[in-house]
């Protein structure tokens, strides 16, 4: 007779956990082979990753467009704007709120720095990224640093979104990048990509996007990059325009001819634009060493920032915000020079404090404000020589925004595309380029920092732009170094020294004490020498010991190594356990240092070329 059916519920109950395991491993075994089997398939075809960029780049286009439609609602909430009004135009600001909102903000800024500063870790940009780690970057800090982004500019922080979103762009490549375990070279393609679509899809404007890729983030132009950061960049643009058709980023009069002398005033502007441009960042710094000085404390700077902003907001209320509606106005509507010489002074001031203070923000779009103004005082001051200027306003103001943004920002293509997109008047985009290069080529020999390297260097960060320099700091002598030198004790006799280590035996000797510590080495050479034939009977190891504090450590880099050994003039060094533990553990030879560097630099150069460095002039194989 079969038992009954309750008899098998125990049974069951005993085998369930069995019978899971027995469907679930393989299956989760076959889905880790699958995904390795996907990642090794993205690492090797590029057209895949073309694809993949395209895809990332219109989910950054929508999340671009949701945060600029979002900061456009606070600012209508915080400072109580009529409908269809923007923050930076001035017009119709609550003067009551001008007065607390930026100083609330500020205090909000504060909290949030002071909840999150025991990490003790700052937040990777996409150009230290590129530059230090192979284009790895935390994606929650990349969100976070977004979110301090909106909430600066929501209480109406003189600077833009531009930080926020390529943060949080390149971040959401790179995180997707990591996950597919992409090479190193790639991953850098992917932060480029995504810091590209950022910008163009805030701006509408993807050759502008994709050369502030190629030019601050990735750090040169590459062929083999190209594909991937351009359709990253249209489709980015494609999705905001799709949601809420735009026409050109800036209205100005088409077709409006330019006298051949405008060129050289051109010229001028680009001089002085690099002026406005090393004031700028040299004014950031004195704010950032002025609030220092006060000790207030860190959590308090930023609404002591909000305050002043609010003080210089009440007489100049553009100044709040990035300023990219206060551009439209501007070239609509003219006002005297002398206000307009003062506006530029509160805005460099206003965008100055925001980030001394600690405000999170980036000077795009307040750069591209600043010359605007900039372009609009120099064109009535020089129309009062020659009336027939007046006529070319436009064209003088874009010249301006151009060359103060080019100088800041480092970038000069993207400004000349930008405004090429932006007004599509060939003309005087001529006219733009000239004005760029001029400032941008004095900055760079002048200042030698665009506004992002200066940061750097004032957090003692050598790097220049973000050309790939992190696999030097990769490669540390623990890697490195041989891990048998040749050891002998201090109270070695020489006679004895002699016997073991004929000549030809080594070259280098290194000498402990009795506790194992390094006392210095001996060159065998010198151990051998003639000269002191008679003295060996009373010589001991540690009498020809020399350069004791000459030596590496395993976690030095190949950098400071190479550093070393120009130093000293030597060719080889030891390496020490560590500074508070000095036992030799190893030796570096120059030679070997140099051989090593040689080596990963051609790697690095046939990555960005997409050859083989040695495979050149090679007939291919049938």
């Amino acid at each position: 007779m079969p038992p009954a059916a309750d008899d098998y519920h125990p049974d069951l109950r005993e085998r369930w956990p069995f019978v899971l395991r027995l469907y679930t491993v393989p299956f989760l075994r076959w889905a880790k082979l699958r995904l390795a089997a996907l990642q090794r398939e993205l690492r090797q075809n590029e057209l895949i990753q073309i694809t993949l960029c395209a895809v990332l780049g219109g989910a950054v286009g929508m999340a671009i467009f949701v945060l600029r439609e979002t900061v456009i609602v606070l600012h209508r909430i915080s400072f109580a704007l009529p409908a269809n009004g923007f923050l930076s135009t001035g017009l119709g600001v609550s003067q009551i709120r001008i007065l607390f909102v930026p100083v609330f903000g500020g205090l909000l800024i504060g909290i949030f720095r002071q909840l999150w500063k025991r990490r003790r870790k700052d937040t990777i940009d996409p150009i230290e990224a590129n530059a230090l780690f192979g284009g790895r970057m935390s994606f929650r800090d990349s969100v976070r640093l977004t979110f301090t982004t909106l909430v600066s500019n929501a209480s109406g922080a003189s600077l833009g979104m531009e930080a926020g979103y390529t943060q949080f762009g390149s971040g959401f490549y790179s995180l997707i990048g990591s996950a597919l375990r992409l090479r190193r070279s790639d991953l850098r393609v992917f932060v480029t990509a995504g810091a590209g679509a950022a910008i163009s899809a805030a701006f509408n404007a993807p050759l502008a996007g994709a050369f502030y890729g190629f030019e601050l983030i990735q750090g040169g132009y590459t062929t083999r990059a190209l594909a991937q950061v351009a359709v990253a960049c249209v489709c980015a643009a494609l999705v905001p325009q799709a949601l809420n058709p735009r026409e050109a980023l800036f209205a100005v009069p088409a077709g409006t001819p330019l006298v051949p002398a405008s060129y050289y005033l051109f010229a001028l502007m680009g001089v002085i634009a690099a002026g406005i441009a090393i004031l700028t960042m040299r004014t950031v710094t004195w704010t950032e060493r002025v609030l220092r000085a006060s000790r207030l404390p860190e959590w308090l700077r930023p609404a002591a920032g909000g305050l002043l902003v609010s003080v210089i907001a009440l007489a100049y209320p553009q100044v709040l915000g990035s300023g990219h509606g206060a551009i439209q106005f501007h070239l609509d509507k003219e006002l005297p020079w002398l206000l307009l010489a003062a506006l530029l002074f509160a805005k460099l001031l206003a965008s100055a404090v925001s980030i001394g203070s600690g405000f999170r923000g980036g000077l795009f779009s307040s750069s591209l404000f600043l010359g605007a103004l900039f372009g609009a005082v120099f064109v009535q001051v020089a129309s009062l020589l020659f009336p027939p200027l007046a006529a070319e306003r436009a064209a003088f103001m874009l010249a301006g925004m151009g060359a103060v943004a080019a100088g800041i920002i480092g970038s000069p293509l993207t400004m000349v595309f930008l405004v090429l997109e932006g007004t599509g008047d060939f003309a005087v985009t001529i006219g733009v380029l000239l004005a760029v290069i001029i400032a941008s080529t004095i900055v760079r020999l002048s200042f030698g920092y665009s506004f992002a390297t200066w940061r750097f260097h004032i957090r003692g960060l050598t790097i220049r732009g973000a050309h790939d320099i992190g696999w030097v700091s990769e490669l540390k002598m623990g890697r490195l170094m041989r891990s048998d030198p040749k050891i002998v004790t201090e109270d070695l006799p020489l006679r004895k020294l002699r016997e073991l280590y004929p000549p030809g035996s080594t070259k280098k000797l290194y000498v402990i004490d009795r506790l194992g510590h390094y006392c210095g080495r001996i060159d065998i050479l010198e151990a051998h020498s003639p000269d002191i034939d008679d003295a060996v009977p009373g010589l001991v190891a540690g009498d020809l010991a020399q350069d004791g504090r000459l030596y590496l450590l395993p976690g030095d880099d190949l950098r400071s190594a190479l550093r070393r050994f120009e130093e000293t003039q030597s060719e080889s060094l030891p390496v020490l356990a560590s500074a508070e533990d000095p036992r030799p553990v190893g030796y570096v030879t120059e030679a070997y240092a140099l051989k090593r560097y040689t080596q990963e630099l051609e790697r690095v150069r046939a990555n960005e070329t997409g050859s083989d460095l040695y495979s050149l002039g090679q007939t291919p194989q049938p």
